[in-house]
């Protein structure tokens, strides 16, 4: 137990440098080649890698859904990751990952796993343009190096909406109860790299009648609130007069949330404006980290009458 503690706080302490760590695996050879080529996610999101256990198919299942298997007492939909992204693993699916995302657990089968690498934010990537949309950003495994191998870094949000649509919430206005009051003038400044989340938030935001920025990176988000900083200077004006409220995810290309935030509350210019972090990253470990770099709330995504609460409570307590 004690050296599993110490694998979290260890994991957990790489956020304060803009680091994290990727667990790089292969599904087979991509489409029309004999390439098999790395793919990624990130360990906070593995509960255990295992050998392939036995697989009890179910009746009528969605199509990229290979049954259910029995882990530690758990029920749990294993997925066939290979067939999702297009690959044809060669030497069959004998490897799962059991991860635990946005409120749910499931499994991935995969070809291999090869190995844990600890990396800087900044070696990543967004992969909007440069992919299809099942890929959120493309790391650099050896840094600037012209001949650095890549990792692409599956969008895992998008990847469970695809083959397992109901158990993603959908969005129902009545419950979100009464408008988001944000004082005229205000903007709430939204981060996130999946374009899935992005659709996600712009979405209810425009249900609670919000305006919004919205930005891909924690990199951009940071320029952002720099730049919208100077112009309400020019303006005679503070920043706390230009945003309401900062709505980050955790995990993205440049730099992360963790690293976002703390950038916020550390700036005697921002850190009175109020933080909320939205992300897929969940458990105790990960929500205590995010109260100790300053947030001023934490919503696992997604469910929006519960972000939308979120947001309203802390505006409400910061007498935004």
């Amino acid at each position: 137990m004690s050296t599993a503690l110490h694998e979290i706080d260890e994991r957990t302490n790489l956020t304060a440098n803009n680091k994290f760590e990727l667990l790089l695996f292969r599904l087979g050879e991509a489409p029309g080649t004999d390439h098999r080529e790395l793919f990624g996610i990130n360990v906070f999101k593995i509960r255990e890698i295992l050998v392939m256990p036995t697989i009890t198919a179910v009746a009528n299942a969605p199509e990229y859904v290979m049954g259910v298997a029995n882990i530690r007492g758990q029920i749990i939909t294993v997925i066939d990751l290979p067939r999702v992204v297009g690959c044809t693993p060669k030497k069959g699916t004998s490897i799962l990952l059991v991860t635990e995302y946005a409120r749910s657990t499931q499994a991935f089968a995969v070809e291999e796993v090869n190995e844990i690498a600890r990396l800087d934010w900044n070696q990543v990537i967004a992969a909007e343009g440069k992919g299809g949309n099942l890929i959120t950003s493309i790391a650099r495994l050896d840094g600037d190096k012209e001949d650095s191998r890549l990792a692409q870094v599956l969008d895992v949000e998008q990847i469970l909406r695809d083959v397992l649509p109901s158990s993603s919430g959908d969005l129902i206005p009545e419950k979100l109860n009464t408008a988001l009051v944000v004082p005229a003038g205000k903007v709430i400044l939204a981060a996130d790299d999946s374009p899935l989340a992005r659709s996600m938030i712009e979405n209810s935001l425009k249900v609670l009648n919000v305006p919004f920025e919205m930005t891909k990176t924690g990199l951009e988000a940071w320029t952002k609130i720099q730049s919208m900083a100077d112009a309400a200077e020019a303006e005679g004006k503070t920043i706390q007069d230009k945003v309401a409220l900062v709505l980050t995810d955790l995990e993205m290309p440049e730099m992360d949330g963790f690293t976002l935030t703390r950038n916020i509350k550390n700036d005697q210019r921002f850190k009175s404006i109020p933080v909320v972090i939205h992300s897929s990253l969940t458990g105790e470990a990960n929500e205590n980290h995010v109260k100790s770099v300053g947030a001023d709330a934490y919503v696992a995504k997604f469910v929006a009458e519960e972000l939308a609460e979120a947001m309203r409570n802390v505006m409400n307590k910061t007498h935004v």
